[in-house]
């Protein structure tokens, strides 16, 4: 999606907005003993009381509003009876659809008490990810965005899970462009233009290169198994840098 018109910034700041709050209440609301679906239906309430429908159901299907995945599920984990444990490592992925308009945000939490290595994870995560939204503006290449993170990631001693890559978003919850490497890629040539609408979620490991199939169709599993976090926010790209519209507020 490009931005047209301040109809569109003012709609897509909105279901922004929704998606970040709920995230921010899910992740305050992790407790050790709760399940995963317990832990869905507090986002889906807060979607649902926005106005907004969960944009995995909406467009696949998905079995829950939100994405849990914990420890060594990185991604698309089904809510469920799992009990989130002490110690544990839970990104939790938000994304919904308000009035025809799309955004994705997403974060890692850890469960007191984790290690001093877990906890440097996540700050780094979340780093790793501000370091690509920096790249950001009109006119600048999209390679930058994966050139940076990639930069990172190495100076700190971590990998990249290789094969989850940020996407655009706006009128659907994947579109055009596709498939944003958040990794060096040297064969990126495309160039962000004024309005562009997109994600950047790098998925930062303490070893994990690729994300694998389990036995359901959706969750997806760090290989090699390591822990791993993923942060995300949705930017816009404009001539004065990044607009960040999945902000807390």
């Amino acid at each position: 999606m490009t931005i047209s018109d301040d109809d569109d910034l003012t709609r897509l700041k909105e279901i922004g907005r929704i998606v970040a709050n709920t995230l921010e209440a899910m992740g305050k609301a992790i407790e050790p003993g709760m399940t995963t679906s317990e832990l869905d239906q507090i986002g889906r309430k807060l979607l649902e009381a926005a106005g907004a429908r969960s944009a995995p159901e909406l467009a696949y299907d998905f079995p829950g509003a939100t994405c849990i995945s914990v420890n060594e599920e990185i991604a698309h984990g089904i809510p469920g009876e799992r009990r989130i444990a002490r110690g544990d490592l839970v990104n939790i992925d938000v994304s919904a659809e308000k009035n025809g308009f799309f955004a994705d945000t997403g974060a890692s939490f850890a469960v007191p008490p984790v290690a001093r290595a877990i906890e440097r994870l996540c700050r780094n995560g979340r780093r790793a990810m501000w370091t690509g939204l920096q790249q950001v503006g009109a006119g600048r290449p999209i390679a930058g965005i994966g050139q940076a993170i990639g930069s990172f990631a190495r100076k700190n001693g971590y990998s990249l899970v290789r094969n989850l890559a940020s996407h655009g978003v706006g009128l659907s919850l994947h579109e055009e462009p596709t498939e944003i490497a958040t990794w060096p890629d040297r064969s990126e040539r495309r160039i962000m233009t004024d309005g562009l609408v997109f994600t950047v979620e790098p998925f930062l490991s303490m070893g994990a290169e690729w994300a694998e199939n389990g036995d359901d169709p959706w969750t997806l599993y760090s290989s090699p198994e390591a822990p791993t976090v993923q942060y995300e926010h949705t930017v816009i790209a404009t001539r004065h840098g990044p607009l960040i519209v999945t902000m807390a507020g």
